[in-house]
Formats: structure tokens, sequence, C-alpha cells
């Protein structure tokens, strides 16, 4: 495990909330920082905690875990990668509900903790692959939770100022990357140690 890695999973991770970030953007229609940084801080929240729950109960089975801990990794990031890419091009449930003249409800408690939690789940199984990992619990909590609030911030701009004039897949970026750390983890376990 090193911190590029990491940076580079946390990016993966926050394609989700990025996503639904600019979604929110354009259904509001102007930026404001109060509901940008209500979404960000939720969205870094969860983002940055689940790991940790994800770690926190798979490190009670680490010593078992060690033996396949590159195929778990492999096959997480794999599936997760692979699942944020087959989303990213199936119609989007949530519609602005012709509301686009700058209206805050986009941006209430209740609806943002549910994309919350339903974005971090995937965190929550990434926790896993650290079992092995304790030293880097810390690193990885700040780095995930930081990347997922900047991306939410920079996507909630973009939203607001791109309205749906772009359509952007954003999701499927952050399921190659997942992906491809998936794969890296693999070939370096199997071939490099």
């Amino acid at each position: 495990m090193d911190i590029l890695s990491i940076i580079l999973l946390a990016v993966g991770l926050a394609m989700d909330c990025l996503a639904v970030s600019i979604s929110k953007g354009i259904c509001a229609g102007r930026f404001r920082w109060r509901d940008a940084l209500r979404i960000a801080c939720l969205f870094g929240l969860f983002q940055g905690l689940m790991p940790l729950a994800g770690y926190a109960v798979s490190s009670l089975f680490a010593a078992q875990i060690k033996a396949v801990d590159h195929w778990v990794a492999f096959g997480l990031l794999g599936f997760i990668g692979g699942r944020m890419i087959v989303e990213a091009y199936k119609p989007s449930a949530e519609a602005c509900g012709g509301d686009t003249e700058g209206s805050s409800r986009h941006y209430a408690w209740g609806s943002l903790l549910v994309l919350a939690v339903a974005t971090s789940i995937d965190a929550l199984a990434t926790g896993v692959i650290f079992a092995p990992y304790p030293e880097w619990v810390a690193v990885v909590v700040i780095i995930i939770g930081l990347t997922s609030f900047l991306l939410s911030l920079v996507g909630t701009a973009i939203g607001t100022a791109f309205g749906s004039r772009f359509h952007l897949k954003v999701e499927v970026w952050g399921g190659v990357i997942l992906i491809l750390i998936g794969t890296k983890i693999l070939v370096e376990h199997l071939f490099l140690s």
C-alpha cells in the first residue's frame, strides 16, 4: 500500500459524490455556499468513516484475510468499479421535479443523508482491504473524506455553472480507477512480492 494508491482509491470512491453533487447543482440552478458545504460535509464525513467501519469489522478476521487479501481487494474493487460503470449508463432515478429555480429544497438534510449513505457503501466495502495495513487506516480515512468533500464542492459548482448542457459520466472514470487499483494490488502481490 502506498500514498498514490490511496489517493487514486479516494478519487475513484469520490466519483459517486461528484456525480450526485453535479446533479444536485443542476437541479438547484444556482450556487449557494451553505448548500454546497452541506452536501460536501455529509459526503466527506460518510465517505471517510465508512472505510473505518469496514476496517473495524474486517480487522477481527485479519489473520484469516491475510492469505487472500490481494484477491479480496481485486474482487471487491473490480466488482465496485464494474458496478459504477454499469450504473453510469442507467437512466437517472433522481429527477429535478421541474424545479431548477435555485431552490434549496434539493439540499434538504434528509435526502442528503440518504444519498451520503448510498454513495458511501462502496467505501464501507473497501475498508476490508485495509485489514492487513492498520498503519494506513488513519491516512485512508482522512484522504478519502477530504477528497470526497472537495469533489462534492467542485461537483456542486460544476452542476450550477454548466447545468444540463453537458452529460458527464464521471462514474465511469471512478469505476475504471477502482478496477485498475484492484488489478495493481493483485499484480504486485502475485508477481512482485
